[in-house]
């Protein structure tokens, strides 16, 4: 107790204090970022294997998010409590397994650095108290779900689903919004995105976007409330439209290749969590 009130009195040590706990918290999203779509595709493939054969069959190597422990990918060392320090123990290492000192992705601290930077943005912006709890929470599923969209062009339900959820519970005690707005903003993020692709898939008979994206937009309306919708879609497809557009000019994909949707949708929507959407409005008129 005494801790929480020292935090909330002294706002250079909530951001001291946000920051390692984001660096400890990135340390772990790696481990989901990487495992969950491999979690995924085992679950998909048991389920074919049952249909197909029509009986269970013998069940999967356990792997999860905590089993096995993190290990080289070279050299399949398990790392040690010592050498598994955010971000300090890729730097004690310069960056190499201390085993066979093969090089380790850069990805890893870049994750833990943004996870810390993230979350002191926005305790700088909400300050103490349980709106930055609940920000720090949904910053680190948007960060997560973002990445492995990136990766795999996939949008986990186990984060989006349980987040909507969450976010409606959130707003039933009007933490973000009334109740009302939240749901008709979960209602109105899924059925935007819905209709959309639906009318692209009709129009063109290629599918634009994944229910993923209907997913993710929900949960922000959830969280948001259906006034923020309008600005976050705006926002993601501008920038979205923005760097396609870019690569396709600097060669760098295949104007058939899909790009991901759900990081735009993700950024879009913290951006007005921290700075609400009538701020994101007027930069988006600042340059006309």
């Amino acid at each position: 107790m005494n801790i929480l009130i020292y935090l909330a009195a002294e706002p250079t040590a909530l951001l001291i204090f946000v920051g390692i706990l984001g660096l400890i918290v990135g340390s772990f999203l790696n481990v989901v970022i990487y495992r969950l779509p491999i979690m995924m595709e085992q679950e998909w493939r048991h389920q074919c294997t049952q249909l197909l054969n029509g009986s269970a069959p013998s069940p999967p190597e356990t792997f999860n998010l905590f089993w096995p422990r993190s290990h080289c990918p070279h050299c399949q060392h398990q790392i040690t409590a010592l050498e598994n320090i955010p971000l300090l123990s890729y730097l004690w290492r310069l960056g190499r397994c201390s085993a066979c000192h093969q090089p380790i992705s850069i990805r890893y601290p870049l994750v833990e650095a943004v996870s810390a930077l993230l979350a002191i943005i926005a305790a700088w912006q909400l300050g103490f108290g349980l709106p930055l709890l609940v920000a720090l929470a949904l910053t680190w599923a948007l960060l997560a779900a973002s990445l492995i969209d990136f990766q795999h062009q996939l949008l986990p339900d186990s984060i989006t689903l349980p987040f909507l959820w969450f976010g409606l519970l959130c707003n039933y005690f009007g933490l973000y919004t009334d109740l009302e707005s939240s749901v008709i903003g979960a209602m109105a993020g899924y059925m935007i995105l819905w209709s959309v692709y639906w009318l692209f898939k009709l129009v063109t008979g290629k599918e634009g976007m994944g229910y993923g994206d209907f997913k993710l937009l929900a949960m922000l309306g959830a969280f948001l409330g259906w006034q923020a919708l309008p600005a976050i879609i705006l926002m993601s497809s501008l920038v979205g439209a923005v760097v396609g557009v870019t690569l396709i000019l600097l060669r760098r994909m295949d104007k058939e290749v899909p790009i991901p949707f759900g990081p735009y949708l993700a950024a879009a929507g913290w951006l007005s969590l921290l700075w609400g959407d009538s701020q994101i409005y007027g930069y988006l008129r600042w340059p006309i």
